[in-house]
């Protein structure tokens, strides 16, 4: 007979280095194994959804920003490519190629800071201060795009706020070639880490089934070997003039769906968009980079768009009652889906393990809780 010990309750959060935001996670442990984590959620709630039907169509994209503040244009080419689908309007080719180099720079900043605050967690500080140097350099081109460094209102409908002139066509073609030779300094710090290897290899493990059940998305969902990817799978946009492969988890290390693999996929993917981006800004044609519309009024109707962000499908479903503002205005968020599991594929492991599942699955609480 196998003696226990007193089951203890313990509040991880929601002030909580590891949580990556105001989540409060109420942890059931016996010992050090947690036997159950329930995530408690809505600390960050700003009614975002509510404040979209009171402002103008336009009005909406700088609310979408401060959902995932991380990749902020991801959310913002989701909500105007609904809008877009409602009113019928058409977007400049030289606009859709502005709108795939702002969302792919925007991946990679996204992803590196993946990388370096996953680092942390697992105790290596040092690959946080690479990541957040070459995230510098993004924020520069995004700067010069569109004013901003992190918020930035860049993606308008019928096209985006300003062009991708020569002079960041540059910019992006130093970045490419600069960021091809830190990727393998990465590997080197972090990826093949032996005790990094330790700590995430078959850790957190979360099966294809379970993700497909909670409709997990993204590189949680590619983690597990399934090719699933927006771009892809679905195309929107231009996305189906470039070459790229889906990045899906590798196992040279762990099982599929660990948190080694949920990691992996991020860096795969970092690849990618660097030859996206490098296709693009070749390839970019010469024309408007916006619509002329006046006023946006589409007619009654509903929609539903989805973009494949960094974190996975977001999606808009949007009711026009033929007024100048949405009557409602419905988001999907895919840290929320990848959270929603956490009591399942949480089970049986140790406190430190928890820390180790949920820095790979990446969550920005802006989304979650909107």
């Amino acid at each position: 007979m196998t003696v226990h010990g007193e089951e203890l309750v313990i509040n991880m959060g929601p002030q909580h280095p590891s949580t990556h935001g105001v989540l409060r996670l109420l942890l059931k442990t016996d010992g050090e194994v947690v036997g159950e984590a329930l995530p408690q959620i809505g600390y960050l709630h700003r009614c975002f959804e509510k404040s979209a039907e009171r402002v103008s169509w336009n009005g909406v994209v700088p609310y979408t920003d401060r959902m995932d503040y991380v990749a902020a244009i991801s959310n913002e080419w989701s909500f105007v490519l609904a809008a877009e689908k409602l009113g019928n309007a058409t977007v400049p080719e030289r606009g859709e190629y502005c709108r795939v180099i702002s969302a792919e720079l925007q991946r990679i900043a996204s992803h590196l800071v993946a990388f370096g605050t996953f680092g942390i967690d697992m105790g290596a500080f040092t690959p946080f201060l690479h990541a957040f140097r070459d995230r510098e350099k993004i924020l520069d081109i995004l700067e010069m795009m569109s004013g901003a460094r992190l918020l930035y209102h860049y993606i308008r409908i019928g096209g985006v706020m300003s062009d991708c002139d020569s002079k960041i066509c540059e910019m992006i073609k130093l970045f490419i070639k600069d960021m091809r030779t830190r990727l393998p300094e990465y590997h080197q710090l972090l990826s093949y880490n032996r005790i990094f290897i330790e700590r995430t290899a078959n850790v957190g493990i979360i099966t294809r089934e379970q993700a497909i059940n909670y409709n997990i998305t993204g590189p949680n969902l590619r983690a597990t070997g399934m090719e699933w990817d927006l771009r892809k799978c679905d195309p929107y946009s231009i996305y189906d003039r470039f070459e790229f492969k889906i990045a899906v988890g590798t196992c040279e290390h762990g099982v599929s769906g660990d948190s080694w693999n949920r990691y992996m996929v991020r860096l795969i993917e970092i690849e990618e968009s660097l030859k996206i981006l490098e296709q693009a800004v070749e390839q970019i044609p010469a024309g408007p980079i916006s619509a002329a519309i006046k006023v946006f009024k589409p007619a009654p109707g509903e929609i539903y768009a989805r973009t494949e962000g960094a974190r996975g499908e977001i999606g808009f479903y949007v009711i026009s009652d033929g007024d100048l503002k949405p009557f409602r205005v419905k988001a999907k968020s895919p840290s929320f889906c990848a959270l929603s599991g956490f009591h399942e594929y949480s089970r049986n492991l140790m406190i430190a393990d928890l820390v180790a599942l949920l820095g790979s699955i990446d969550i920005v609480l802006g989304e979650v809780d909107r």
